[in-house]
């Protein structure tokens, strides 16, 4: 047994306990996840698990060494070097031992006498005796696979440099490569683009470590994991012995029993009070009927004692009205548009009520477009143009618009429905009228992402420019907006490498990593076309080339 968690709690000092008796177990090299809404403790519980936070109650057990990737991971301000990132990446001690060695010939270049040269014959030898040198070997394969350079090449370069595709995937194939037993995965899919969420399930299938995995993707729920350990709302968990596929059917059938458990309950609970009563009006005729009453009532404070069996659990209402509004019938046109350094020349005309997906890898200029379409300064050479009584509402993907920064929910959505009542209603549809005075820079980044869904529809925008809106939302959040799209009166353009919520558009534009830029005719096109795999051949008129 690699995981066992065992009726563990935990709350914050002077907070609300998180979570409570929660338990579960993942068997050695099995592949599980850990799914619920945001802000209900899952990162947290994975802090537990790797022993930074300790648990209010309850043990915890997890069997060979284990390594824990934080969902932060490689943030923009990160000041590090490749090579910094890689050692963090691989652990303390080895982030140690290399921080050692680096100093140890920084001094040495800087200062050439006999003693900073003895310094580093150490701290090389130590680094020796390590094993640091088949470390470095395999931080060069790992440079390699996902920036095309060796080691001695890429790792001075600041880490910021990379975009978060690929510092995700150097960390991931520093994981995947290390000798942990045990990876603890929170949010790995963030930031990959559609060949790299690929990998990541090949990698995940063809594994033979033990993984605990945190995420909100639904395909690679779907195609790579078997197990999923639900924390729910109310604080408690439920394991479903399966993929995502068969998820909703497993809850639906947990809830109504547990529903029909409470009913029957009840049920026995008022016969059993209604006979004892009955008794006891029945007493005063004889003492044998005294004693039944009494019999009667003990037995009934026993049940009542006992307890009702868990009820289902109360589930997250997140309810979007993205009303919309009428718009001329063209709403985008471009016309020999080219984002100059990112694509050539390319035009498309987009009318109203279509959906519009927008893929590709990481990089390709697809984020510039929909800025560009929301009137941000974007270089470009040839023409685009709104269409007539068309209103752009922007969601962006790190979740920091400036209309947000050093506001509370509260004092952001304010500014579209006035009152106070008002504001609270609508944060209450939400899920945000907890965190209405809270700042927004507190929010967990699915809070975020919800307060800026709840902006595009109090704002009244009829063209929806959305970057990748479902990468923070948890699963009933990004449900909820996929229902809201699907009544939504206007024009959607998403960027996104969300291959389940892609399934809702029905066109596909699709940017190449070499500047060129075409239609897609069906998504199994537009998912092929972006595949990584060389062997990809589009039929014939699959797709349509929109670059001059």
């Amino acid at each position: 047994m690699a995981i066992n968690v065992n009726d563990i709690s935990f709350g914050y000092p002077g907070t609300e306990t998180l979570f409570f008796d929660v338990s579960f177990k993942v068997e050695t090299g099995q592949h599980a996840a850990l799914i619920g809404d945001n802000a209900v403790g899952k990162s947290t519980l994975m802090k537990v698990l790797v022993g930074d936070l300790e648990p209010e109650e309850g043990t915890v057990r997890v069997d060979g060494a284990v390594r824990r990737m934080a969902q932060s991971i490689g943030q923009r301000d990160d000041a590090r070097n490749v090579r910094e990132f890689l050692g963090a990446a691989s652990g303390p001690h080895i982030a140690r031992a290399d921080a050692a060695l680096a100093e140890a010939t920084a001094r040495n270049d800087a200062e050439h006498d006999a003693a900073s040269g003895v310094v580093l014959a150490e701290a090389v030898s130590s680094w020796a005796a390590f094993g640091g040198y088949e470390i470095e070997a395999r931080w060069d394969d790992c440079t390699m696979r996902v920036l095309g350079q060796p080691l001695t090449q890429a790792q001075n370069r600041p880490i910021t440099e990379l975009s978060g595709g690929e510092r995700k995937r150097l960390a991931l194939e520093v994981l995947f490569s290390s000798d942990a037993e045990v990876l603890l995965l929170d949010e790995p899919d963030n930031f990959l683009d559609i060949p790299g969420k690929r990998w990541l399930e090949q990698r995940i299938r063809s594994t033979n470590k033990t993984l605990l995995v945190i995420s909100h993707d639904r395909e690679l729920l779907s195609n790579s994991i078997g197990k999923l350990v639900t924390i729910e709302p109310s604080g408690s968990s439920w394991v479903h012995g399966g993929s995502f596929r068969g998820y909703h059917a497993a809850r639906d059938a947990r809830n109504e029993r547990l529903g029909s458990a409470v009913e029957r309950w009840k049920q026995e609970e008022r016969r059993l009070f209604r006979y004892y009563k009955l008794l006891k009006q029945r007493a005063g005729a004889s003492e044998a009927m005294a004693s039944r009453a009494a019999a009667a009532e003990s037995r009934w404070e026993r049940f009542v004692a006992s307890g009702p069996p868990p009820a289902p659990p109360s589930e997250q209402r997140v309810n979007m009205k993205l009303t919309g509004a009428d718009s001329g019938r063209k709403v985008v046109m471009c016309d020999a548009l080219e984002l100059v350094g990112l694509t050539y020349p390319f035009s498309v005309d987009v009318y109203f009520g279509d959906r519009v997906a927008v893929i590709g890898p990481n990089g390709s200029g697809k984020s510039h477009f929909v800025r560009l379409l929301d009137g941000e300064p974007v270089e470009i050479e040839g023409r685009y143009a709104l269409g007539a009584r068309v209103e752009a509402g922007l969601f962006v993907q790190t979740n920091d618009p400036a209309e947000f920064t050093g506001r509370t929910p509260a004092e952001a959505i304010a500014r579209y429905v006035g009152t106070e009542e008002k504001v609270m209603r609508a944060l209450a549809r939400y899920e945000l009228d907890g965190v209405a005075k809270s700042p927004f820079e507190w929010l967990s980044g699915g809070q975020q992402a919800r307060l800026q869904v709840l902006a595009l529809e109090l704002g009244g925008a009829n063209l929806l420019l959305l970057d990748e809106p479902t990468d923070n939302l948890d699963l009933v959040s990004a449900e909820a907006l996929q229902d809201a799209l699907e009544d939504f009166t206007g024009t959607v353009v998403a960027v996104t490498h969300d291959r389940w919520f892609m399934r809702n558009f029905d066109r596909f534009l699709v940017f190449d990593d070499d500047g060129e830029v075409a239609e897609a005719m069906d998504i199994e096109t537009a998912l092929g076309s972006v595949s990584g795999d060389e062997t990809f051949e589009a039929s014939p008129g699959s797709l349509r080339l929109l670059s001059a």
